[in-house]
């Protein structure tokens, strides 16, 4: 039985999923090693708790509530009381396995430890926990609280109880479940991501603008969105890393990287979040980079 949620990573994504565990009612413990990064991810709920107040989807007592099921930490051992834990940090193998490392030791031996991981393999990112059985991927979409799908992935050694506890979880949050197997990129993101590739090489290779592919998308398609616009959206740093993730796995020269999103990489244009990426942020209204 689920009752406490802790959650690994203070970013986008972790307050996110913070939010709507707090709103199905759930306590939830958000830790990460930085205190600004918690203090500026509680004012982000809030605020977007705030904005729900506005347009009438939330009551403010409700607001309130779910506020008040928050608290944040930089002290791992506060993850002790979680039944669940729910790893939201930076897309890269490395780091996570470093958490895994550290807050393993701290859960209770029954608590069930995930990943919000968008491409990386459950199975190997479990053989570095001590609970393989108890692991398994719940991957939310961004923003968390707009987007109705979660993924869930089971890796090889995961039990049914695991995975059927995780379901109920989803559930209560009033998303949607879609189940993938556990391979590289898993559904969203192994369709979506060559797409957006696509998009990049398209631009590099001359056919289109920035402007002319995401409007030749958003008209064409009837895409809510342009792909170079959602690539600076979700961040041209965990694009490229997904896409590494699929060549590498996959080894299939469809899914090399395009070397212009690789450009924009290395020169730090990561897209919104830096205020720079195919569109430049930093004015009133977004404008192309090329």
């Amino acid at each position: 039985m689920i009752k406490t949620v802790g959650i690994i990573g203070a970013g986008q994504m972790g307050c996110g999923i913070a939010h709507v565990s707090a709103m199905a009612g759930y306590r939830v413990m958000l830790y990460d090693l930085a205190r600004e990064r918690i203090e500026a991810g509680l004012a982000t709920i809030n605020g977007n708790m705030a904005r729900q107040v506005a347009n009438g989807k939330l009551a403010d007592d409700e607001r309130k509530q779910a506020v008040s099921q928050i608290s944040g930490s930089t002290d791992v051992q506060d993850l002790a009381a979680a039944d669940l834990v729910i790893e939201a940090a930076t897309e890269d193998e490395s780091v996570k396995r470093k958490i895994f490392s550290q807050v393993c030791p701290v859960l209770k031996p029954e608590a069930i430890l995930a990943t919000n991981t968008s491409s990386l393999s459950i199975t190997r990112l479990a053989s570095a926990t001590d609970r393989a059985e108890r692991f398994m991927g719940i991957h939310f979409m961004n923003p968390v609280p707009v987007m109705k799908l979660v993924e869930l992935v089971r890796g090889i050694a995961t039990e049914e109880k695991t995975f059927e506890t995780a379901k109920q979880f989803v559930r209560s949050l009033d998303k949607t479940i879609t189940v993938a197997e556990d391979f590289p990129a898993f559904i969203v993101n192994r369709i979506l991501l060559p797409m957006i590739n696509e998009a990049i090489y398209t631009l590099y290779e001359g056919v289109g603008s920035v402007e002319a592919i995401d409007t030749a998308m958003k008209l064409g398609a009837n895409h809510p969105m342009g792909p170079l616009q959602l690539a600076d959206f979700i961040g041209l740093d965990t694009c490229l890393s997904i896409m590494q993730v699929l060549h590498d796995g996959l080894a299939d020269s469809k899914y090399r990287p395009c070397p212009l999103l690789v450009k924009y990489v290395e020169a730090g244009w990561l897209g919104r979040k830096s205020g720079r990426g195919f569109y430049d942020y930093r004015g009133e209204t977004p404008v192309p980079t090329r």
